[in-house]
């Protein structure tokens, strides 16, 4: 039976245990707070320092219908966490010479182009681009597909064509100009490396990152595959209330397509920090990584993360949030010491999120 609780001892001298169990208790009793605050019915914190995840937690129940608790192998939609993982595929093509980040993105698309205007004629889209959120490309996000619609396909989605209930993908401001968030260019991105591959989109994922990082119950299958089930958690309303079909199939993959673990997007996140540190074996150069969590223009994101602070004006921090219909998250990760903290629920309250994630960087003086 899968346990709710995970604890990883730490090597000897890195931080008193009492420490560390003070810590736990405190952020337990924030998330258990909000939680109520909020009608979120659960939630799952993972932690870690010095580049080692070293505890996990389920809180709460993973459906209100079945009571199934939330233990550590809990599954939540990662929603927009799964553009920074889907960029990392990016990165690695990149590194081994398949990819230039800074080539006309419909030199790579083939079985959709991009509609050219005057603004991308005067400057071509590019994965750098796209990746920082500075194409100019419209569509923020994405509502999802109740279980048993019909589903468009991913050329649908970017034309915006029935079935799809979005608008269509298009370039209306100048690239490399402003920034301005789109999950309509990370699924060009998603159809890009499609075509590139000739793999669908959740083996090549699995190929080039959930499997190198042991992501082993992370899947950007939609719908989730059979044998998920039984551990995914279920989707809720703003008063708690499970959605019509348990969760919303996101054909949107590289935007909003993931589902995984907290303690699995923690092993994402360390695999960033050592490839920024230049460490052996990792992930992604050191160049790709830092670039990733280098705003690519002023106010703008890295190439997949978001940079952030706490309450001073120095950037401490990488990271994104993410939020599908029912679920909201965060994955927070420091710039040096390889420490930070995923939270994610299967409720619609990002403000109990924060309040986790908040208690959680004073606790650990991050």
């Amino acid at each position: 039976m899968l346990r709710r609780y995970i604890l990883l001892l730490l090597a000897p001298g890195l931080i008193h245990a009492a420490d560390t169990f003070s810590r736990i208790q405190s952020i337990s009793a924030q998330a258990q707070e909000s939680m109520k605050k909020y009608d979120v019915p659960g939630v799952s914190i993972a932690v870690f320092e010095n580049y080692r995840l070293v505890w996990a937690k389920g809180y709460g129940v993973a459906s209100v219908n079945t009571k199934t608790p939330v233990d550590a192998s809990t599954l939540f939609q990662a929603a927009s966490i799964s553009k920074p993982v889907a960029a990392t595929a990016v990165m690695r093509l990149a590194a081994d010479g398949f990819l230039d980040l800074d080539a006309n993105v419909n030199d790579y698309l083939k079985s959709w182009k991009l509609p050219e205007n005057d603004l991308t004629k005067a400057t071509p889209v590019t994965l750098r681009m796209i990746m920082s959120h500075t194409a100019g490309i419209t569509v923020h996000g994405f509502k999802g597909y109740e279980a048993g619609s019909a589903i468009p396909t991913v050329p649908q989605v970017l034309d915006g064509v029935s079935p799809a209930n979005s608008e269509p993908v298009r370039v209306t401001v100048a690239p490399k100009t402003k920034y301005d968030y789109s999950g309509g260019g990370y699924t060009i991105l998603q159809q890009l490396l499609v075509d590139v591959t000739r793999h669908s989109f959740p083996d090549l994922m699995r190929n080039l990152v959930l499997d190198t990082l042991g992501m082993a119950l992370s899947t950007y299958e939609q719908p989730l595959p059979a044998s998920a089930i039984p551990i995914a958690s279920t989707a809720h309303e703003p008063h708690g209330q499970a959605i019509k079909g348990e969760r919303h199939i996101y054909p949107e993959m590289a935007a909003a397509g993931l589902s995984t673990t907290p303690s699995e997007l923690v092993r994402f996140a360390i695999a960033i920090q050592q490839a920024r540190d230049g460490q052996p074996g990792a992930i992604i150069p050191k160049a790709l990584a830092q670039a990733m969590t280098t705003p690519f223009i002023p106010g703008s994101f890295g190439l997949g993360f978001e940079m952030l602070r706490s309450n001073e004006k120095v950037k401490r921090f990488f990271g994104h949030t993410g939020g599908n219909v029912g679920y909201r998250c965060m994955l927070l990760a420091t710039l040096q010491g390889g420490n930070g903290i995923a939270v994610m629920t299967n409720g619609d309250e990002f403000k109990a999120v924060a309040e986790i994630v908040n208690k959680a960087v004073v606790e650990y003086g991050w």
